[in-house]
């Protein structure tokens, strides 16, 4: 009872594992891939930011499944949840403009969870962990 009721973190880094797991996951294998399987169907449908429609689409299928797979795989993960944040940015304050609150409603939960990904980084469950542990910069004491 005692740790349920204490505010301290049961474990950040496995939050931040299943937290990466979900959003990167969704965004590669829901919104990406979609975008990419129906890439003849929407390249001409999609210039929402005036600088053509299928340098549009390719840019949000970098953010979504590529940036969607690093987050996922906890590579690079501050990098990678900056593209996907400018998209977010964009789908709610523009391609969503006119729409109610609901209909922009994900795009604005993924914002905000851009910013916790970006303020939790990748964690200890992580590439960026395997890969840069030992690349600490050593502070002379």
């Amino acid at each position: 009872m005692n740790k349920l009721t204490n505010p301290a973190s049961l474990n950040t880094d496995m939050a931040t594992l299943i937290l990466r797991i979900i959003f990167g996951g969704m965004f590669a294998f829901i919104h990406g891939w979609m975008k990419i399987s129906g890439y003849d169907m929407m390249k001409d449908q999609f210039d929402i930011i005036g600088i053509g429609s299928e340098f549009t689409l390719i840019l949000v299928i970098f953010a979504e499944f590529i940036c969607g797979l690093f987050i996922l795989f906890g590579f690079l993960t501050r990098f990678a949840v900056i593209p996907v944040f400018i998209t977010m940015l964009v789908a709610f304050f523009m391609a969503h403009a006119a729409d109610p609150f609901d209909k922009k409603m994900v795009p604005f939960i993924y914002l905000f969870l851009c910013v916790a990904i970006f303020i939790l980084g990748s964690g200890r469950y992580s590439l960026d962990a395997a890969i840069f542990r030992n690349k600490q910069p050593e502070t002379n004491s």
